[in-house]
């Protein structure tokens, strides 16, 4: 998906859903629940606990947002803002006792029943990943983590066990969150534990989060008991721009596409991978280790649905070292990233703001890959003591507003070309720990105090509540003084 530059959408159109457009928001178990009663530490948990200091402000995972224990009150809050959906996750170190032989642990599996009784009464759909960045970390020092095939094994071990406990409850699952960002933060670039820098590991690795997704689709296939199940997964999309239209430019982009989206995208939706990314690691000598087998089950266990996230675009220059070069072998020797002058940023993360990116994403979708069904699995903006927007007692968070109203116009303008999107969830429904950042920047619909563990509906919440009830997205409003960032 090599693309030039959009300029911005027309003001004045109308933005209408149609009603049975889900609206939902999306949080995962270690950045919400806490580690209450957990029976393993998962790699945040083993990493904070070893090294508080690499944590902003110290501020760990041991509490998060306290979900394990406010989840009533958390959902009934949730219901307010008008969240339809709730994308959670299962946590592997929460509900397995033995990790070798996938034993279950009864208190945690009798926690996750209650949490999806007490959606089912709010009439809040439970949407539910098995893997959000969240790997035990015994099985990281053991095995040496998804570098390992046999962690493969006992992923799917854990996936069976959910599929047994929970699919009289559960009709949306996904295999995993953003798997690349488990490749980068762990095999490329040192933002998640171990910190590795490895190239030809890294494409070990995502090669093996491809098979064991495929592996969980196999085994869903076998026990799900729900005739309205489906399974899918869920990826972070960052469409790719090149700086210019010199060939040297595109090419960068071209192979930037391949590694970033597509060495996920096209096993997920048509079980191969793409063959001149294979080659192209063949002849730098770091394909990763596969077997016929294991591409016979990655063929056959496709998706049912995507769930696509979406922040920022990646843009892409000629890389200024020749890939040629004497150097260790990774991704970005093929490319440079590129900063567009005059770029509108969250200057808060580094990210930039680029809406017109998401009708890129559904036109891809739709042409290139079957117009799958897909939906929005998180898109959303976090900035820096929100405190400062207190007023009333609420955050007056219009930026946030702003941020989702224009993904909104193209998610819409994309949808009336034909673009198969059923869903839009918001990153995130309350302020939850985020891995390094921890509470630095605030995503939440809804507020949360962390002194107190008080939570309170922010401006967008309110927001969100009538675009949902009503699936009509009111035009911007012309702002003054304060500018979303």
């Amino acid at each position: 998906m090599v693309i030039k530059q959009r300029r911005g959408e027309r003001r004045g159109v109308i933005i209408q859903f149609n009603a049975d457009f889900v609206w939902g928001a999306a949080t995962s178990g270690p950045q919400a629940e806490g580690t209450f009663h957990k029976k393993h530490e998962n790699i945040f948990d083993y990493h904070y606990h070893t090294r508080p200091q690499d944590f902003h402000h110290n501020v760990g995972p041991d509490v998060a947002s306290n979900f394990y224990n406010d989840y009533i009150a958390d959902l009934k809050l949730l219901k307010r803002a008008g969240v339809q959906a709730l994308r959670i996750s299962i946590q592997w170190t929460r509900l397995i006792d033995d990790l070798e032989e996938a034993t279950v642990d009864q208190a945690g599996a009798d926690y996750y029943r209650r949490v999806f009784a007490e959606m089912h009464d709010l009439g809040i759909t439970p949407y539910v990943n098995l893997h959000h960045f969240d790997l035990p970390v015994v099985l990281q020092h053991q095995y040496g983590g998804w570098q390992s095939k046999h962690v493969v094994e006992l992923y799917a071990k854990f996936a069976a066990r959910c599929f047994e406990l929970f699919s009289d409850q559960v009709t949306h699952w996904f295999t995993f969150n953003e798997p690349k960002v488990i490749v980068d933060g762990q095999y490329l670039y040192q933002f998640h534990y171990p910190n590795i820098v490895d190239g030809k590991a890294a494409v070990q690795v995502a090669y093996n989060l491809n098979l064991a997704s495929a592996k969980a689709i196999a085994v869903f296939r076998k026990l799900n008991r729900n005739p309205k199940g489906t399974i899918g997964t869920i990826i972070n999309l960052t469409p790719v721009y090149p700086a210019s239209q010199a060939d040297n430019d595109r090419a960068a982009a071209h192979f930037a596409e391949l590694w970033a989206n597509d060495l996920y995208m096209e096993p997920a939706i048509h079980g191969y991978f793409p063959e001149e990314l294979v080659d192209r690691l063949e002849r730098d000598g770091v394909l990763w280790d596969a077997t016929p087998d294991e591409l016979d089950i990655i063929s056959a266990n496709r998706i049912d649905v995507l769930g696509v996230n979406y922040y920022h675009p990646f843009r892409v220059q000629a890389p200024a070292i020749d890939p040629e070069s004497l150097q260790p072998w990774l991704p970005d020797i093929y490319f440079d990233h590129y900063e567009l002058p005059g770029r509108k940023m969250n200057l808060d993360k580094g990210w930039e703001i680029y809406p017109a990116a998401l009708y890129d994403i559904a036109m891809n979708i739709k042409d290139r890959y079957d117009n799958i069904p897909w939906f929005v699995a998180e898109n959303g903006i976090g900035v820096a003591d929100e405190t400062r927007f207190l007023k009333d007692g609420v955050i007056q968070d219009d930026y946030r507003i702003r941020f989702m109203t224009e993904h909104l116009q193209f998610l819409n303008r994309a949808i009336a070309k034909g673009a198969n999107c059923h869903g839009y969830f918001s990153w995130t429904g309350i302020d939850c720990w985020s891995w390094l950042n921890a509470y630095k920047n605030r995503y939440g619909l809804i507020r949360n105090d962390l002194r107190t563990q008080t939570k309170s509906l922010k401006k967008s919440g309110y927001w969100f509540q009538k675009v949902s009830s009503t699936g009509h997205v009111p035009e911007l409003a012309m702002q003054s003084g304060n500018k979303g960032r």
